[in-house]
């Protein structure tokens, strides 16, 4: 590549320091995005490991250099000159440590290239990161020799696991994570096998992780009534940094005049969330950058999870189990409720009312009007984050029966849905969750409107796939008619 001049950057997290891995995005004076050569890139943003020599044409440059959402973004610029040699360091100053307080960051969705994924971690500074290198049949591996070990370990504390796999199936599509080596588990017809026959192969290996890329996907209630959903991505791949979502087939339809604008999916995908909560199941959020499919960056949709003590791979997926997690791809959370992080069940005696003294931490980079305590499916307390800003405190959340709630902050950003929301707390009387008839109802419903999809020629075939179904309506049909609350 012809060039008339090069300049030398270098990121820094401090005065002195060593240069530090980072995500940078480099346009020319007409606002178009230069990739240089040899950095891993996606869409118009490249990673470098902290310094880099950027060969150039003349004129003006501007750049923006992030490192997760825990540092500032970093704005600059530059100009090359004729047969210019430059140098220019950036310095980044972290304003948050999650880790230290032990919240350690996840992303569940990646499909980016083994070899870049120790850089892009770093550039991210995330630490537990499930790179998806086989989908149904298909698989990366093919004339390559599989990893004994596909857990690779670095710096430390960063973990990628190599070999998480992708089911897509016509009622929907997801993730099985740790396992040691590909599944062929697809045929040829989208119905069948069906994801719940696919999905219960997956379980007979040890540790298999079950994560619903989507809340809204058909065969969702399904998977959950068979009990082979272990969480459930509220901050997803059609969540992106700056754009609007598709429609997509294998999804339940959203009530578009309920649910607009850019924010619509998001906040379609909460709802859908919820309503589980709201039949006394509990199964974690977690989050998926989707980024190669999608144009995220490593790490853009995140969970925390809480782990006590030392950080291992295995607490934090125990931690995740547990419900000890924060989702976001903005805003920064720490909550503590009487002591607890997210996940921690509470218990009534008699019918006296609880209450509860909210303890959080929040960080931004993004402006933020409001931030909502959303209790039983609805936002039970809305307040004006300049009025936290000025005590720090939150109103106490409050029950007369068994129930749940969370905390959730939504950026003003009207490009995208950009949130950070917590995973649910636990409220029970006489030890018993509640189970709103309503939305078991809602979920049957779902199943019904499912099964009368399945479109398949062979007889034995479609007796099989509507017989997961049928069960899926028995359970639901169960939390109906076990309901204690409407």
């Amino acid at each position: 590549m012809a060039s008339n001049g090069q300049l030398e950057l270098i990121v820094v997290e401090k005065e002195g320091g060593a240069p530090i891995p980072c995500r940078m995005q480099l346009h020319n004076a007409l606002g178009r995005p230069w990739l240089p050569r040899g950095a891993p890139h996606l869409g118009d943003h490249f990673v470098f490991p902290g310094r880099i020599t950027l060969e150039l044409p003349l004129g003006n440059y501007a750049f923006e250099i992030e490192r997760g959402p825990e540092y500032p973004v970093m704005y600059g610029h530059f100009q090359i000159n004729n047969f210019a040699e430059d140098s220019q360091t950036v310095e980044l100053h972290r304003h948050v440590d999650m880790a230290a307080n032990g919240w350690w960051s996840g992303d569940l969705d990646v499909h980016r290239s083994p070899s870049d994924m120790q850089l892009l971690m770093s550039a991210e500074d995330l630490h537990v990161a499930e790179d998806v290198t086989w989908w149904n049949n298909k698989s990366d591996w093919i004339g390559k020799v599989i990893p004994a070990d596909p857990l690779l370990t670095f710096d430390h504390n960063r973990y990628c696991h190599l070999m998480a796999g992708g089911l897509a199936r016509a009622g929907g599509t997801w993730l099985l994570l740790n396992l040691q080596t590909p599944m062929p588990l697809a045929g040829a017809d989208p119905e069948y096998p069906s994801s719940l026959e696919c999905i219960a192969r997956a379980r007979e290996k040890p540790n298999v992780w079950i994560d619903a890329t989507r809340s809204y996907w058909w065969d969702l209630p399904a998977l959950v009534a068979a009990g082979q959903i272990d969480s459930i991505e509220l901050a997803h791949s059609q969540i992106t940094r700056d754009g609007h979502s598709v429609e997509e087939p294998a999804a339940h339809p959203r009530d578009k005049a309920l649910y607009t604008s850019a924010a619509g999916l998001g906040e379609w995908t909460q709802q859908a969330y919820y309503q589980l909560l709201n039949c006394g199941l509990r199964i974690p959020p977690s989050a998926g950058s989707g980024s190669g499919l999608s144009t995220n960056p490593v790490g853009h949709n995140r969970v925390y999870v809480y782990v006590e003590g030392d950080f291992t791979y295995e607490k934090w997926w125990e931690g995740l189990r547990a419900g000890r997690v924060v989702v976001t791809n903005g805003p920064l959370l720490q909550p503590s409720i009487e002591g607890h992080p997210p996940g921690y069940v509470f218990h009534m005696e008699g019918e006296k009312e609880l209450q509860l003294e909210i303890g959080l931490t929040l960080s931004t980079r993004d402006p933020i009007t409001y931030l909502e305590v959303v209790q039983d499916g609805h936002i039970a307390q809305s307040i004006r984050f300049q009025d936290y800003a000025k005590t720090g405190r939150l109103p106490k959340v409050k029950f007369h029966h068994s129930g749940w709630f969370l905390i959730r902050a939504v950026t003003d950003d009207r490009r995208t849905y950009r949130f950070a929301t917590t995973g649910p707390y636990y409220v029970e009387m006489a030890y018993q969750p509640r189970m709103s008839k309503q939305s078991a109802k809602y979920f049957l419903d779902w199943v019904y409107q499912r099964a009368r999809q399945i479109d398949l020629d062979d007889v034995v075939q479609r007796k099989q796939v509507l017989e997961y179904h049928r069960k899926a309506r028995d359970f639901w049909q169960s939390r109906v008619d076990r309901a204690n609350a409407e």
